[in-house]
Parts: structure tokens; sequence; C-alpha cells
């Protein structure tokens, strides 16, 4: 599953790379203060494959200044691999999963700065609580994260500021984690917990 949406993701960023527009100035002070929006991973939930992940995403946002931004962001998906698995050969992989899945409800608070013309860097920190399933369908525990993520992307202004999309890349890092399940942390700890190039395809509604 994940393959083919950085499939749709890498074109995705690479179109809207020609339609770049410049920052919110700093001075400016009729620029659209909120906005809401998501993210174009959610497509994956429709996309035929064994492994959706079932995701919810909702972002709630206020521009402090032209170059400062802060975010609230609502979400829950599941996932059956470890996160800190690598691109290559064991992603996603036959035998590298959990023994069944883990399904994760989590707030996040972001801070965006813009740093040069639409460049900018975002930090998220993200509690999420989880639920550790197995291959039965039954719900074996319960468990909490701490979920961070330091990204860089580029904002793009559409339709006169009414709509925007931002591609990014980003590292992602747990810095925490409650005991799992065994069967579960088996699995997790053969990984790191520091996951690079993790690719963003947020877009919005401002207003």
């Amino acid at each position: 599953m994940q393959k083919n949406v950085l499939y749709y993701a890498f074109i995705l960023m690479m179109a809207g790379s020609l339609q770049l527009k410049a920052q919110y100035s700093k001075q400016d002070t009729t620029y659209r203060k909120y906005f809401i929006g998501s993210t174009l991973f959610m497509i994956a939930n429709v996309i035929p494959d064994n492994n959706p992940p079932e995701m919810v995403y909702l972002n709630l946002g206020y521009r402090i200044t032209g170059r400062d931004v802060i975010s609230l962001e609502f979400k829950t998906w599941k996932y059956a691999w470890p996160i800190g698995i690598p691109y290559g050969k064991s992603f996603e992989a036959e035998g590298e999963g959990f023994p069944g899945y883990i399904r994760e409800h989590g707030v996040s608070l972001n801070y965006q700065r813009f740093l040069w013309n639409g460049l900018f860097a975002q930090v998220d920190v993200m509690p999420a609580f989880q639920t550790f399933v197995n291959d039965n369908g039954k719900k074996i525990d319960k468990g909490f994260q701490i979920f961070n993520t330091y990204s860089i992307g580029y904002h793009i202004k559409l339709f006169k500021d009414r709509l925007f999309f931002q591609p990014s890349i980003a590292m992602t890092h747990r810095p925490y984690q409650s005991t799992m399940p065994d069967s579960f942390k088996q699995v997790d700890d053969r990984w790191p917990r520091v996951f690079f190039w993790q690719p963003g395809l947020h877009f919005g509604v401002n207003f």
C-alpha cells in the first residue's frame, strides 16, 4: 500500500513544483489567517490492497504572522509493520510485520516557520493512544507513544490563496513508547525508532 501511495506522491510533488508561489509577507495583514486541511495520503484508504490504513486526518490551523503558523492535527490510522522499517526489501515485506496491527488515535501540536519564499520547516509533537489487535481481530492490549515529525516543505498557493498544497519530506521519531505486548515488541525491537524521508502531501482551505 505505502509503495503505491509513494509513487502517486512523487508524481503530485513534481506537478506541484511547477506552480510555486511566494510565501505570505511578514508585513501583510490581509492574508487569510485560518485554515482547515488534511492529507492526500487518505487516498490509500481506497487503493485495493491488503493493508489499508483506514486513516482519518484533520488539520486546524492559525497563521500568527506571515511567517509563523500553529495548528492542531487530529489523526487515526492503523499499521501492521513497525514504523521504523526503512525503504527497501524489508519495507512491508512478508514476515516482517506484527502478529496483527496497531490502531492509533492522536492529536499533534505543530509549529511551522517560513524560511524563504514558500520554503518552510515544521515540528509536530503528537501523543498517541494505541490499541493492539491480534491476527484474529481481538484487542489484546493498549499503549501510548510520543511521535514527533520534523519536516521541510514548500507552500504552494492556489486559486488566489483560497487553497494551498504543501509537499514535504520528513524525519519521524518516537522518543517514548510504552510497553508493548511481547509478540509485538519482539518485532518492533528489530528496527529503530527513527524513520527518514517520510513524504508529506498536505492540502487545505484558507478562510
